[in-house]
């Protein structure tokens, strides 16, 4: 049964780390003092800015986003995380990213989080964006610059 999967009297299986291997394009990510909790770990909303920052960076290093004056933006509608292993400052991340499903309008990244040098995920999960046009807000297809930057991730 994968982790997708379940019978009506089991639990789906619980998400394991993945690889580095698992992942297309790559980012380092800087931890900062403020990102731990009182825990002494960072803190899980941190996780989910660095997913935000990873996709977005990655589109505008490929002309495909302009924050500010394109046409057409991504809009979150779900988003997910499992954790696995502790990060914290000062830690190095190394931010791996994939796309797993590109539809008509809609994108599913895979952002994957590891200690520097580590060949499992700390943490991953998915960040999904419904691409819109700014003025209308409503779903349009995935512009063609959009999509080839996508593709590479595939």
């Amino acid at each position: 049964m994968n982790s997708s999967t379940a019978t009506p009297n089991s639990l789906p299986a619980r998400p394991r780390p993945e690889s580095r291997q698992a992942y297309r394009a790559w980012r380092v990510i800087t931890t900062r003092w403020m990102d731990n909790d009182q825990y002494g770990h960072i803190n899980n909303v941190v996780y989910y800015s660095w997913f935000d920052t990873v996709v977005n960076n990655h589109l505008i290093e490929r002309g495909a986003l302009d924050p500010a004056r394109s046409s057409v933006i991504g809009l979150v509608v779900e988003t997910q995380c499992h954790y696995f292993a502790p990060l914290a400052f000062p830690q190095v991340v190394e931010a791996g990213l994939r796309v797993a499903h590109m539809g008509t309008s809609s994108v599913r990244y895979k952002v994957g989080l590891f200690a520097q040098g580590a060949p499992e995920s700390a943490a991953h999960g998915h960040f999904v964006h419904v691409y819109v046009n700014r003025a209308a807000n409503r779903p349009v297809p995935l512009p063609a610059e959009l999509r080839r930057a996508l593709e590479e991730l595939q």
